[in-house]
């Protein structure tokens, strides 16, 4: 028989026996439907850790001012300060390998408006710098520079959400906004991002879309501050392209330690190493998920396996005729591996679309982030094509090493 023969045969022979071979299909498409859908939750949650880190830099060393209760604000406030502008000093005189140090002002708005309309957005007094921290693009206008932070300008860049909560479809670079008690001329609008806010690895991260930047000089000039609150909330280090941010955070650690005096009021990141936790977390979950969904693709073989059996035994009256006319061994074993081959292959192909059904729903319904890649549906519908053909191996080599005057007369 040729191989459009026996590929027939085999087709046959599945579809007079249906149910059975939907059965044995079964652990084929939970076992492929489960390492896409897995691979696409580990793979969507490594492309958004790698945005956040993005956002931080690779190369940066971040500074944090914790949040601390009030009732030990006053205690620590003794000891520390916050984190001030001569932190910054002490890190760009005495540290080497700092190119440059931005810190960002947080400014509690209770009122965000401009001409009539409202909106609930955050502010935050930054360095020009920031915008060269992460992946942040202009939409129209530009960006802060330095001539805005010397002069303490009353000037601001804003989210994409921001423009359309305030000014809607309307024009919005030159336009005025009121924060608080503080009117800001637009100067940029920034494109709007994909992030939602969130927390990464202690840091806070939230969506472009819904902040408003201005310079930190202003932002420390003209608005009101809690007393007790860290002046910055947080400062950004630049280490240089030759320099480890490693190193970096070692000196300047103790730095702080020393001008803190001993006050654990600041936290610092390293975002390289957040980057290699993460990488390390999700090489983790990859290898758990799919150390499950291979167990759901053996026992999806040993279904086969144990289906083909019993095909041998009800067709030997039939493999000792086409033995007796002329057919050899190695046309009866590979009638039954390319039979064992077509139920991994279609359980694979329905497996896939289950997968991929299983990715939607969770990225929709759950919000998460889910990314299929070509890679995941080739190494699960791989190894399900693997798995059926070495699981009909057995029934084959039993189908073909039948004797002939035996099988004929079998009943």
């Amino acid at each position: 028989m040729s191989v459009t023969e026996t590929l027939r045969d085999a087709i046959d022979s599945l579809t007079s026996h249906k149910l059975r071979a939907s059965l044995s299909m079964l652990g084929m498409i939970f076992g492929v439907g489960a390492v896409i859908a897995m691979l696409s939750i580990g793979e969507g949650a490594e492309r958004q850790a790698l945005a956040m880190i993005e956002r931080l830099g690779l190369h940066n060393v971040v500074i944090e001012a914790k949040e601390l209760a009030r009732e030990d604000l006053m205690e620590i406030r003794e000891k520390s300060p916050g984190l001030t502008h001569r932190d910054i000093e002490a890190v760009v005189e005495t540290v080497p390998g700092v190119e440059w140090v931005a810190p960002r002002v947080k400014v509690e708005p209770y009122k965000v408006m401009a001409a009539g309309t409202k909106s609930e957005a955050m502010a935050y007094g930054v360095s020009y710098h920031h915008f060269e921290l992460g992946s942040l693009r202009l939409a129209e206008g530009r960006f802060l520079d330095a001539v805005d932070e010397t002069t303490h300008a009353q000037v601001s860049v804003i989210g994409a959400k921001v423009r359309q909560d305030l000014f809607g479809y309307g024009p919005a670079i030159g336009e005025t906004l009121k924060v608080n008690d503080v009117w800001l001329e637009v100067v940029g609008v920034l494109e709007s991002d994909a992030a939602t806010s969130d927390s990464f690895q202690g840091i806070r991260l939230s969506s472009t879309a819904g902040e408003i930047y201005l310079p930190y000089s202003t932002a420390l000039r003209k608005f009101d501050h809690p007393p007790l609150d860290s002046p910055y909330d947080q400062i950004v280090v630049r280490v240089d392209a030759d320099a480890s941010p490693w190193q970096t955070t070692a000196l300047i650690d103790p730095l702080l330690q020393l001008l803190h005096g001993g006050a654990e009021d600041y936290a610092i990141v390293v975002p390289e190493a957040l980057l290699e936790q993460s990488r390390n977390t999700q090489r983790l979950f990859k290898i758990v998920m799919g150390c499950i969904a291979g167990i759901s693709l053996l026992v999806g073989g040993i279904g086969i396996m144990n289906i083909m059996l019993a095909s041998v035994l009800e067709r030997t009256r039939e493999i000792g005729v086409r033995r007796a006319v002329g057919a050899r061994r190695a046309d009866i074993r590979f009638q039954f591996i390319v039979e064992s081959f077509s139920i991994s292959l279609i359980g694979g192909v329905a497996g896939i679309f289950m997968g991929l059904a299983i990715a939607h729903v969770i990225a929709f319904y759950a919000e998460w982030p889910t990314v299929v890649t070509l890679w995941s549906i080739l190494l699960s519908s791989g190894v399900s094509v693997t798995v059926g053909v070495f699981s009909g191996l057995y029934p084959a080599n039993r189908a073909s090493e039948l004797d002939p005057v035996h099988a004929l007369g079998y009943e």
